[in-house]
């Protein structure tokens, strides 16, 4: 028999006897779905579609890398720093093995082909009679469905086949995997149908069920509903920024601001961060209002950008840009930019925050990486108390110095050279600069070997003051200790990142200085092998995070095609200046 579902209120025995979950939501198979799919653009990779053609992508992305590289050395801008966006991901393309890229493992293909269309009862029977996987038939088929987008019709088909095997039933987890892909469609009145049918089914549903249910209402007249539904979750859990998302979505798109906003402070007041599509959705419906309530809570979301670190993407900075351009009477123009590596906009001049700490800040660091990382708190660390000590007595016997080095990690940046010939030569190059430099290391590095030549480490100790540690110790300590100690002029290099030590600070103020004065003191190494000839990349003179002076604001942003590491800041600005009218009778 063939059976096909124009509507599901048409079929009503297809629901009649789904079985209730006993699982919890943290044990339900549907559960562990869901919690995929809040990511969604990792998640629905289409994989029976072939990948983009490789060499053409990379082909893109090089020349927009290279116009990009061409445009910012015309302006003088500052993107080639270490902590530059995408930066981690060029210095990684150069060092990884280029057979490795071009023969990356391809997804294995499926033994049979998604439908297209609509199947009738015999046709599903042949394609199961095809299927050679372990997992069950059904729910390959319908997960399948979802990761390419197949059409609803054709899902619906499949599970009036599964109904019409198993005498009307459908399992929980085929009917929430087709309710998610009629919401990725946007097929509204499907989701109120099968949203009805759980309703009479169910007194209430399961988190990852109102996840869904949330999404595919707020499209709909029935958007409050959605609403009803985040306090069901609210019931259990605190809702995720997700959930808030699509409520406020929701809120926006019929009008109702006060409700959209409500939840935003809500949101906030969990201590979650906002999704950037979140903020947008605020600024991208503020261009229709001319409020000034309205356009200080959009001011207030930019500080809160400020305040967190956050940066938005090239759409969103097109929306803030919009938004600003769009204000009656107060001629705000906007212009999308570099920063040169003098700290000033290369659109209007203005010079930008200094990336270095108010000796207020200095202070606090200085004592919180003190009691934090290197007295107390540090579970990474190796070093003993009394070589501690005996590093202290060395450090305060010396003058300040103006460069601290990690020998060892400077020593094996390069490994196809001699590490002690390596330490020698950035030491000798910095020292006729005439910089105090300290330089440490471990013993082992003083035992003559072919990697350590005695004669060159004897000319780095003429060189540089240099500190030998026990083997077993940690060297980011001293370094911290011996940097800080010197003064806010001291930098620093080394290639760690120091992301361990940055998670023992303890609270959020001290991550964001620590992370400033990071950028403007930790020097990086550049190596030319066709010319012999070692540099040392700038450090950043300004702070990278929105900032306003009243009539200016100068917003960093990410541009779509730079995967920016979380370490990694952006190299893009939206400059956005207020024209000043000129008196009257000039």
């Amino acid at each position: 028999m063939t059976f096909y579902l124009p509507g599901f209120r048409s079929f009503p025995k297809l629901w009649t006897s789904i079985p209730s979950l006993e699982l919890g939501p943290a044990t339900s198979p549907v559960f562990s779905f869901l919690t995929i799919t809040r990511n969604q653009h990792r998640w629905f990779s289409v994989k029976t579609t072939p990948p983009p053609h490789r060499k053409a992508m990379n082909l893109l992305l090089a020349k927009a890398r290279t116009l990009k590289k061409g445009h910012d050395s015309d302006r003088q801008g500052s993107s080639d720093h270490y902590f530059a966006a995408g930066a981690a991901k060029k210095r990684s393309h150069l060092t990884s093995n280029p057979q490795q890229r071009e023969h990356a493992p391809s997804h294995e293909r499926s033994t049979i082909e998604l439908p297209t269309k609509p199947l009738n009862s015999e046709e599903w029977d042949k394609l199961k009679g095809d299927f050679n996987g372990k997992a069950s038939f059904e729910d390959w088929v319908i997960s399948q469905m979802v990761r390419s987008s197949s059409s609803v019709d054709a899902a619906k088909s499949l599970l009036a086949w599964v109904a019409a095997k198993n005498n009307g039933i459908v399992g929980y987890n085929l009917l929430v995997k087709y309710l998610y892909l009629c919401v990725s469609h946007k097929q509204t009145s499907e989701v109120i149908d099968v949203y009805e049918i759980m309703k009479a089914k169910y007194k209430c549903l399961e988190t990852a069920a109102n996840t869904i249910l949330i999404r595919g209402l707020i499209h709909s007249d029935r958007w409050r509903e959605a609403l009803l539904l985040l306090e069901d979750i609210k019931k259990v859990m605190v809702p995720s920024k997700r959930n808030y998302n699509d409520c406020i979505q929701g809120a926006l798109l019929h009008q109702d601001v006060d409700v959209a906003w409500s939840l935003y402070q809500e949101l906030v007041g969990h201590n979650l961060i906002p999704l950037l599509e979140t903020l947008k959705a605020f600024f991208d419906f503020g261009k229709d209002i001319n409020d000034d309530d309205y356009s200080d809570k959009l001011l207030d979301i930019l500080l809160y950008l400020r305040n967190n670190q956050l940066y938005p993407g090239e759409s969103f900075a097109h929306s803030i840009k919009t938004w600003f351009e769009s204000i009656p009477g107060r001629q705000w123009k906007g212009q999308f930019t570099t920063v040169q590596r003098s700290g000033h906009c290369s659109s209007c001049g203005r010079a930008l925050e200094s990336i270095h700490l108010s000796p207020e800040e200095y202070e606090f660091l200085k004592g919180k990486i003190m009691r934090d990382v290197i007295d107390g708190g540090d579970q990474y660390k190796k070093t003993t108390p009394q070589e501690l000590k005996r590093f202290e007595n060395f450090v305060n016997s010396c003058p300040p110095f103006d460069i601290v080095i990690d020998g060892l990690n400077v020593a094996k940046m390069f490994p196809k050279s001699r590490e002690s010939q390596m330490l020698l030569n950035v030491v000798s190059q910095l020292a006729r600069q005439n910089l105090q430099l300290l330089v440490l290391g471990r013993k082992h590095m003083l035992t003559p070997s072919s990697r350590w030549r005695k004669d060159e480490m004897e000319r780095v100790r003429k060189l540089a003051h240099c500190f030998f540690a026990d083997n077993i110790s940690e060297d980011d300590p001293f370094l911290l200790y011996a940097t800080l100690n010197s003064g806010n002029h001291c930098k620093f290099i080394t290639k760690d990142l120091m992301r361990d030590h940055k998670a023992c600070l303890s609270d959020v103020r001290a991550q964001h200085l620590f992370f400033k004065w990071q950028q403007g003191h930790q020097v990086a190494i550049r190596i030319d092998f066709q010319r012999s000839k070692l540099t040392f990349q700038h450090t950043l003179s300004y702070d990278t995070v929105v900032q306003t002076t009243g009539d200016s604001w100068h917003i960093p942003y990410d541009e779509d095609l730079v995967q920016r590491s979380s370490y990694e800041v952006p190299t893009k600005w939206l400059c956005l200046q207020r024209k000043t009218q000129a008196p009257a009778g000039s």
